[in-house]
């Protein structure tokens, strides 16, 4: 195989977009945002979504523009009750033990979410640990750094790794250091990665 170890992104690459799941943290991050710097809920979403485009996460903008503590911004933010809106998703169990070598979540959540979410699924098993946003100072993806320190942890070198995303700006970073690259998307594969599906049901076909 031309990898032995598979970076999996969790958020809307585990499962659709469409499930709503993220949707639910936004609409908690926008609240979050409006309370904690006293503003209406339109500001509030502006900055949102500036933040994270500028910096990868709305909670890193926060943290460096208004000084915020990130604990108690990530537990209030992901108490979104996944198990109302995800189910066991037997599909997605069998193309994982197709996928050969070990498995790792990366994410820029929390290790609590993405165990609700694995547990919801019924994957858990399938994974060998978990990187959230704590791993490296609560700086999240697109980072060569974090990259580099996963594969340090793991002890494979990047062109060992593959790394699969539905965020092409994570895989941009993935393919500068060597790893490979899977990109889960229903778009046009117009950027070259090296595997393309449309869900991670399909993640067999990489095997």
């Amino acid at each position: 195989m031309p990898f032995d170890l598979a970076v999996i992104d969790l958020d809307n690459t585990l499962y659709p977009a469409t499930n709503g799941v993220f949707a639910r943290m936004d609409k908690r991050m926008t609240a979050f945002v409006a309370r904690e710097l006293d503003v209406d809920y339109d500001t509030a979403n502006e900055l949102r979504v500036r933040y994270w485009k500028g910096y990868g996460t709305t909670l890193r903008g926060m943290m460096l523009h208004h000084g915020m503590q990130p604990e108690p911004f990530l537990h209030y933010v992901h108490d979104i009750g996944v198990e109302e809106i995800l189910a066991k998703d037997e599909g997605l169990a069998e193309a994982l033990s197709q996928l050969p070598g070990r498995k790792v979540i990366h994410t820029n959540g929390t290790r609590e979410h993405a165990e609700r979410v694995m547990q919801t699924l019924g994957v858990r098993e399938h994974f060998d640990a978990i990187y959230d946003i704590r791993f490296n100072d609560y700086i999240p993806k697109p980072c060569e750094k974090t990259l580099q320190m996963l594969l340090s942890r793991e002890q494979t070198p990047a062109d060992r790794a593959i790394i699969i995303d539905d965020m092409e700006d994570n895989l941009k970073i993935a393919r500068e250091l060597g790893a490979k690259t899977a990109w889960v998307s229903n778009q046009e594969n117009g950027n070259g990665w090296d595997y393309h599906i449309p869900s991670a049901r399909e993640l067999s076909a990489i095997a």
